[in-house]
């Protein structure tokens, strides 16, 4: 029984590297690929948000002299790279996927816009959205969270390499408590790092449920849109 019809999956650019120091890892990037199509094969209605952080951060630009705005520009066409990647990946296990790009961009990507993505949607397309809100100083997590409103998506899963939501981070902390369930208000007290702030707000003024997994076990993703626990669920 399917549970999430749509859903918008945020992807961070530092789990495509796997275990290089930089850029995309093939294995990664494929094993992503496998479990997207899966999804979507069974009629779920897929978007996506990549960040780009395996290629180059806006912030990190500022200790090398890079000015603000450009640097995050820098980091928004780091989204493109990574989209256009998941995207051939997908097409070459066989699923259909589109690049939507918040900046006019063809013919590298479509530009965005709600109407678009959702017909691209419901044709059955994998509906990849790149370049984060087009706008710099906003985060991949604020993007993530603005397209998933906007595409009215049931929930917002975001894939990390950390199986939930933890009371400190699990790498560094060999007695961290993992949460099954937190409300809006439990995980703004506590101070947990989810997403940054901006895009919490916005997640929890339109009630859109989060839920945070582990992307990098094969078939978590089905497990989650077929309605299983998995991960850490954050919700009114």
């Amino acid at each position: 029984m399917i549970k999430y019809k749509r859903v918008l999956l945020k992807l961070s650019g530092e789990a495509l590297m796997g275990k290089d120091a930089y850029g995309i890892n093939t294995d990664v990037l494929n094993s992503y690929a496998e479990q997207i199509k899966d999804v979507a094969a069974f009629g779920i209605e897929v978007g996506i948000v990549i960040g780009g952080g395996n290629i180059f951060r806006g912030l990190s630009g500022l200790t090398k002299g890079y000015e603000r705005v450009k640097g995050d520009q820098m980091g928004m066409l780091a989204t493109v790279i990574n989209s256009l990647a998941l995207q051939s990946a997908i097409e070459n296990v066989g699923g259909k996927a589109k690049v939507f790009t918040a900046t006019k961009m063809e013919p590298v990507g479509e530009l965005y816009t709600k109407f678009k993505a959702i017909d691209a949607l419901k044709s059955g397309h994998v509906t990849i959205i790149a370049g984060g809100t087009g706008n710099p100083f906003f985060t991949t997590d604020t993007a993530s969270a603005l397209r998933a409103i906007e595409i009215e998506a049931d929930a917002l899963l975001k894939g990390t390499r950390v199986d939930g939501i933890y009371t400190a981070d699990p790498e560094k902390d060999p007695k961290a408590q993992k949460y099954d369930t937190l409300t809006y208000d439990e995980a703004y007290s506590k101070k947990l790092k989810i997403m940054d702030l901006t895009a919490f707000t916005m997640c929890s003024e339109n009630g859109l449920p989060i839920i945070v997994f582990d992307m990098n076990t094969p078939g978590n993703l089905k497990r989650i849109v077929m309605g299983e626990k998995i991960g850490t669920l954050v919700k009114k």
